[in-house]
């Protein structure tokens, strides 16, 4: 028997067992050895914030059951592979599959985990692919200003990407002082929303609050670029478009991970992107991002304190026997 964690209703979860099976021609069968909380996306399928009209849209690759529950959701799985191909047997592999202590999917839904990425860090891939994809669609260039508002999981992972270009300027924005570890572990200068530098060619927006959207928009220079990141689940934000805007010409583009970036969608598939994400992780500064761990026998508890505004700020990391 194999257990999978479920969310059954709006604010409540459980552990459940369904029958395993061996793999078939062309599949894998995986023994999950961490799996990582998408803490933005997760909570909100925990309390029943998406909305029913884009609840397709919002389909994990390996999702059971649908919102707002019964579901089996989540797409932050690394293990070994236990019964396959004889290539992947005994190998480390990340999966965008729910939380579950076995599983069996195709193959090709596997990307092989670097012998230098450790398990944990290795469940932060499918955060870096949407990474990957904002910086795709932001275009930086050289000597480019850059602002990163919001300092949670992908705003953090957009500095630590965008911290490798040869940038003009480049500062991690937010409310909050404790992310001052995070920005200091990163090499990446922290600011409060009232001290960060104006001018700015490209702003990514990634604080999923009014207030954050509308101080990116004044940090932008004269036709400069906002790429919001952000997801607001059920809220509808003000969008403060009166002012200067126009006459500013400035530009809001959005950004998600669903699709490839359109500058890329031709020469890049999803896998492709994927594989990036996980040769980036080669670096140990991503191990700033996990920032809580708890067993995967406790998942309904930790989900219910995650929810809550509780615990890990960042990435968390379930660990199994």
């Amino acid at each position: 028997m194999w257990t999978a964690y479920w969310t059954t209703s709006p604010g409540t979860g459980e552990l459940r067992t369904e029958r395993g099976r061996a793999p078939g021609e062309g599949e894998a069968l995986v023994r999950t050895l961490r799996s990582g909380v998408s803490r933005g996306t997760e909570t909100l399928v925990h309390s029943g914030s998406v909305p029913p009209e884009i609840a397709d849209l919002m389909r994990a690759p390996f999702q059971a059951g649908a919102l707002p529950g019964p579901i089996k959701y989540g797409y932050l799985s690394v293990g070994v592979v236990e019964d396959g191909p004889a290539d992947l047997v005994g190998r480390r592999v990340f999966a965008l599959h729910p939380h579950q202590d076995r599983y069996v999917v195709p193959v090709d839904a596997l990307t092989p985990v670097p012998d230098d990425v450790p398990s944990d860090r290795a469940v932060l891939a499918g955060n870096v692919e949407t990474a990957v994809n904002v910086l795709w669609d932001a275009a930086p260039r050289l000597g480019d200003r850059i602002a990163v508002v919001g300092a949670g999981m992908v705003g953090g992972l957009v500095a630590a990407l965008a911290r490798t270009f040869p940038l003009g300027r480049l500062q991690l924005v937010d409310v909050d002082p404790a992310r001052a570890d995070l920005a200091r572990a990163l090499g990446v200068e922290l600011v409060h929303p009232d001290d960060a530098a104006g001018e700015c060619d490209l702003v990514v927006h990634c604080s999923a609050s009014e207030d954050g959207l509308a101080r990116g928009l004044d940090l932008l220079g004269d036709e400069g670029e906002l790429v919001e990141v952000s997801w607001y689940g059920t809220r509808v934000p003000r969008v403060p478009l009166g002012g200067a805007f126009h006459a500013r010409r400035l530009t809001i583009r959005a950004s998600q991970v669903g699709a490839v970036a359109a500058a890329r969608r031709a020469r890049r598939t999803t896998a492709d992107r994927l594989a990036l994400a996980m040769r980036t992780l080669d670096d140990p500064v991503f191990d700033a991002f996990l920032t809580g761990r708890s067993r995967f026998a406790d998942l309904p508890q930790t989900m219910d304190s995650l929810a809550a505004g509780e615990g890990s700020p960042l990435c968390h990391v379930i660990a199994y026997p």
